[in-house]
């Protein structure tokens, strides 16, 4: 007998399978996702991050980094924000950092999976298909096969393709992946804010390694007026011009300066190795130039955000949103476990006790199959987990109320220290001057012989401790400008990615 060629499915089994595809269409496009749809929370209804109103511009003072700051309210912070202190150095070395931290690569690959993971769970939409073939040797037992003593031994060849789909029916499915979906969302805002974390920790790692480098700079400078000064009252002292307590004094003033200069340099040390850390170096790898504090301009004119666009600006925000849009559709993804589920299933293949007679006539076989589970009895599983479910939405929900909290609280901060920077800078500034010409009047007045080593010594002591105040005011003026930039969420958008070292040049932003 001639073997036929590989037939269709029947006609009868292809109309029952469009009318389980037509059946499954109608049910899903009918039927609805049960569970809360997401709604993200109101920002607060806030005109402003201070209790005062802010003044137009911070004070000035007449000193380095004295300028007028003036707030500009309802502008946005620029994308590369560390551009506008007008440092070379320090925008190479946010570059460095977001090319080369390790960091950015952990945050960018936790991305790619959360967003692969949510494609996944978009398969789920879709029947599935899967193709099989075997061979099983039987041997069947009268019982079994109605022929006496048994039939076989023989080998069974079968090869088919099954077809199955669960009707999403109540969306818990499409929960399922909505949640999945905002998974991704949560690691891409999380990705933005290790964008913004890391330019933001070297921006000010960089001005107080600065500030540091210029307060021992400033230190050694003391300490060398202070070893004249000895070697003065050494020789006044030779000569009886002056007494042993006086020259110990010197001396002991002297000790006391150089004792400040190890700390500073330990400091300087740990910041320098910090910063190798957030470059993606070694301590011992790391050459990057020194960071003087003249190096850094201080930027003038300072964007406000609305308080209305800030949750759409904070990294941190737009996570706890994530996390409470996945928080939602899990109640939903509970909800719909209760409820009925409807699969459809559907066969088609062949069956032969020779490999070689697969698909000819009389082989065919297929199945169709629908089923319907209803759950009744689980112990209080499934109820639990709705409830557990629940708690998890009204947990994110507060989680989201605090994180804006703190992120208010944070631009309120970073304004007011701005205001209050600008007057304690002008202060010092004040201050250093006064001491500076005290110094100067005792010294001349100690060489003329009209005053002691003790008002020389204090007056010193005076400028010292003056002058690296000055310093450390104009460092807090340069690190709260940054930090600032950062509360108001650093210019990242949501689909902004790595900047380059070409876009992101000083000379590419706008000032």
């Amino acid at each position: 007998m001639s073997r036929q060629p590989a037939l269709p499915a029947s006609r009868p089994l292809a109309r029952s399978l469009q009318f389980l595809a037509l059946t499954a269409i109608s049910l899903w496009l009918a039927g609805c996702a049960v569970g809360p749809d997401y709604r993200r929370p109101d920002a607060p209804a806030v005109d402003r991050f201070t209790h005062d109103a802010l003044p137009a511009a911070t004070a000035t003072a007449d000193a380095a980094d004295g300028d007028a700051q003036r707030f500009l309210a309802g502008r946005d912070v620029p994308e590369y924000w560390w551009a506008t202190f007008g440092s070379a150095e320090l925008d190479r070395r946010v570059q460095q950092a977001l090319a080369h931290s390790p960091t950015i690569a952990s945050a960018q690959a936790a991305l790619r999976q959360a967003q692969e993971n949510a494609r996944a769970a978009g398969g789920a939409l879709f029947p599935s298909v899967d193709a099989s073939a075997g061979a099983t040797r039987e041997k069947q037992s009268a019982a079994a096969s109605g022929v006496p003593g048994g039939a076989g031994p023989f080998t069974l060849y079968n090869a088919s393709v099954s077809v199955g789909y669960t009707l999403d029916l109540f969306g818990g499915v499409r929960r399922g992946i909505e949640a999945q979906q905002a998974q991704a969302d949560y690691q891409q805002a999380q990705r933005d804010s290790t964008y913004l974390t890391l330019a933001g920790n070297v921006v000010t790692a960089s001005l107080q390694e600065a500030s540091l480098r210029e307060q021992v700079r400033a230190t050694a400078q003391i300490v060398d007026w202070q070893r004249k000064t000895l070697d003065i009252a050494e020789q006044q002292q030779q000569i009886g011009a002056r007494s042993l307590s006086d020259t110990l004094a010197v001396r002991a003033q002297l000790a006391a300066t150089e004792a400040t200069l190890p700390p500073l340099r330990a400091q300087l040390a740990a910041v320098r190795n910090r910063l190798a850390t957030y470059l993606g170096s070694t301590p011992a790898q790391f050459d990057a130039a020194p960071l003087a504090l003249d190096d850094v301009r201080l930027p003038q004119d300072i964007p406000v955000s609305l308080p209305s666009q800030l949750v759409d600006q904070r990294p941190d925000i737009r996570a706890a949103s994530a996390l409470l849009h996945a928080a939602s559709a899990q109640v939903g993804v509970a909800t719909a476990n209760m409820l009925p589920q409807v699969t459809l299933s559907g066969s088609v293949g062949s069956q032969a006790l020779s490999g070689g007679d697969l698909f000819s006539a009389g082989t065919r076989a297929w199945s169709l199959g629908l089923g319907l589970t209803q759950p009744l009895f689980r112990g209080g599983e499934l109820l639990h987990r709705k409830r557990a479910a629940q708690a998890g939405l009204d947990k994110a929900d507060a989680d989201w109320q605090q994180t804006v909290l703190t992120a208010f609280q944070n631009v309120a901060d970073a304004l007011q220290a701005l205001q209050y920077d600008a007057q304690t800078l002008a202060a010092q500034a004040t201050a250093e001057q006064a001491a500076s010409k005290r110094l100067e009047l005792t010294r001349e007045q100690y060489r003329i012989g009209a005053t002691n080593y003790l008002n020389l010594l204090d007056a010193e002591r005076s400028y010292q401790q003056a002058h690296i105040t000055l310093i450390q005011a104009r460092a807090a003026r340069l690190s709260d400008t940054a930090a600032l930039y950062t509360a108001l969420g650093g210019g990242w958008r949501r689909d902004a990615a790595a900047p380059t070292a070409a876009t992101a040049s000083p000379s590419n932003v706008s000032r």
